[in-house]
């Protein structure tokens, strides 16, 4: 039996899933942009590694009352690994899983390598990505996003697209976006226009929310009001508010580590329904899910002090710097 975490409904008619779950971004390629990945897999960093290490952060987050767990197509090799372990598990119907498409791992497992990562949202990148997908995930697949929807990309806009995700919405399939940049809250507003056979397309939407980079939030809010389910990720600003820097006073001043604090922030917001951990170690993963327990006073978003907002435009830069590593 799984222990009890908070749970709540993923969008009208959407599963009951944890507030807490666990991305693979981290868990499924040997390169990743968030800080101290590198030394997170400590050198082990082959694909037989990374699937044991996988595992063991798998067996850790459902022990921790984690129900929901994401990936995605451009994530290595993360679906394959989270659907060798569901098989594995044998009562899967305990999780729901999402998983994305618009992007392609092109990178092969190679250090040097410059570019990891390649964005097409096109209506043959979609069917060959859905068959990729299922081949992985079998019948676990719950929600199905685009991957990284930009004011740039048409993909709202391209009928035969929006067809095929209607036809996969109707075999009982979630279909969501995720959103990425500093125009997330247009994006966001533009998706909730976008209709199927006369009803709305999306019953999901997943955006960055965190201390740093609150700009989607209003956004976040009009979309949980119209009943789409709303899953936080990189509420860790990809490390930087799980370190030490001007939150090294942040566990003296409140109890818990600075990780769970920022996490406990987004988790307190009203149209939030999942914050993802984006945990590549079962330590850092324990730390994180100590968010569950974390009571923040007052205005939650002033929980780590001077980790003031900035804005997005800066923000997002910052982000598309930071190495691979």
């Amino acid at each position: 039996m799984t222990p009890s975490m908070e749970q709540r409904t993923l969008g009208d008619g959407g599963p009951k899933v944890s507030i807490i779950g666990l991305g693979t971004a981290a868990l499924g390629r040997p390169l990743y942009i968030n800080e101290t990945h590198c030394e997170d897999l400590a050198g082990a960093a082959d694909p037989e590694s990374l699937e044991a290490r996988a595992g063991e952060v798998f067996d850790a987050a459902l022990a921790g009352g984690v129900t929901y767990f994401d990936t995605a197509r451009s994530y290595g090799l993360g679906e394959r690994f989270l659907g060798h372990w569901l098989g594995r598990l044998g009562a899967s119907d305990r999780v729901s899983v999402g998983s994305k498409w618009g992007y392609t791992y092109v990178a092969d497992w190679d250090p040097d390598a410059t570019t990891h990562e390649v964005k097409n949202h096109s209506h043959t990148a979609l069917r060959r990505q859905l068959g990729e997908t299922r081949a992985e995930l079998c019948d676990h697949l719950g929600i199905y996003q685009i991957h990284s929807v930009t004011p740039d990309s048409p993909v709202l806009d391209d009928g035969a697209v929006i067809a095929a995700l209607g036809e996969l919405r109707a075999t009982g399939v979630r279909v969501g976006l995720t959103t990425s940049g500093p125009d997330q809250a247009d994006v966001i507003r533009r998706a909730l226009k976008v209709e199927a056979n006369g009803t709305p397309l999306f019953s999901t939407v997943q955006a960055t929310w965190n201390l740093l980079e609150r700009s989607a939030g209003p956004a976040l809010a009009e979309a949980h009001d119209a009943g789409l389910g709303v899953i936080v990720k990189e509420a860790l600003a990809n490390g930087r508010l799980a370190g030490a820097g001007n939150r090294a006073d942040v566990a003296h001043l409140t109890g818990w580590p600075p990780d769970a604090v920022a996490l406990a922030a987004a988790a307190s917001q009203p149209w939030a329904d999942v914050v993802l951990s984006g945990a590549a170690t079962v330590e850092h993963l324990q730390s994180n899910l100590l968010a569950t327990k974390v009571m923040l006073d007052g205005d939650p978003t002033l929980a780590l002090g001077g980790d003031a907002p900035i804005e997005p435009e800066r923000y997002w830069a910052e982000r598309s710097q930071r190495p691979w590593t």
